[in-house]
């Protein structure tokens, strides 16, 4: 399902589904939101973040992506408010357990990733941290404009790196102890949302090939910037799981 990419203008003068998505850039955040709209089917309209649109700003009530707008609903911009809202729009496939203890397991992990402090957070401030002490990271300009608007200082920046081991370490874990009980995913024996926001993120370590994620060469080396225990921590079996999801689940190539 290519996705449909609207101006602000017509976005805010139709019904249905609207989506403020990051432009030419794979964030994360969106790109599993992207993932969950095309597993479950649903028609949506992007719009590209644009940091100079009054009427933007307005409409979705922030200058941050994702933001989801169904018809005249107020906007969703968290990652399981998201989530709720593709499964109110669409029951089938649901991305969520039945089971309330895997449930509530899913929105534990989730929140691990997507959520503040998460893995997608800590890693962004990494990638700061780093991109301000000429370690690689983000461009300078980029890593001074994140910083701002996520609260970034020193010694955030230095405890990131921790933060990001430990978590990408809990994932690993989590995924090799499916995978003895013959599960190829994170919850029970079917996909759910956690699966998507796995995939997803682990992007910010090791991207897609060019042919599947175009992306600015300064952005794909800011990604693949690895220090040294980040990378010990990149568990194959995190890359394994991210190749299948998109082998049988999510589309290619990324359309940003």
């Amino acid at each position: 399902m290519a996705v449909q990419y609207i101006s602000v203008d017509e976005a805010t003068k139709r019904g249905g589904l609207r989506m403020v998505v990051v432009g030419n850039v794979p964030s994360p955040w969106g790109e599993a939101a992207k993932g969950i709209l095309h597993i479950k089917g649903i028609d949506w309209a992007a719009v590209r973040l644009a940091y100079d649109s009054e009427l933007l700003l307005q409409w979705a009530g922030q200058r941050s992506a994702p933001v989801a707008i169904y018809d005249d609903e107020a906007p969703r911009a968290g990652w399981a408010e998201i989530l709720l809202l593709a499964e109110r729009l669409a029951r089938a496939p649901s991305l969520l357990p039945s089971d309330p203890a895997e449930r509530a397991l899913l929105f534990g992990i989730g929140h691990e990733i997507c959520g503040e402090a998460g893995l997608g957070w800590s890693r962004r401030l990494q990638l700061i941290h780093l991109g301000l002490q000429n370690a690689g990271g983000f461009p300078e300009k980029v890593a001074r404009y994140l910083g701002r608007k996520y609260g970034y200082n020193p010694e955030t920046g230095e405890a990131a790196a921790a933060r990001v081991a430990d978590l990408l370490c809990m994932l690993a874990a989590r995924l090799k102890a499916q995978q003895e009980k013959g599960s190829r995913y994170y919850i029970g024996n079917s996909l759910t949302a956690v699966d998507v926001y796995s995939a997803t993120f682990t992007g910010l370590f090791r991207p897609l090939p060019q042919a599947q994620c175009e992306m600015a060469p300064g952005i794909r080396a800011a990604f693949e910037t690895l220090d040294a225990r980040t990378e010990a921590a990149l568990d194959p079996v995190l890359l394994a799981h991210r190749d299948m999801m998109y082998a049988e689940h999510l589309e290619l190539p990324l359309s940003l």
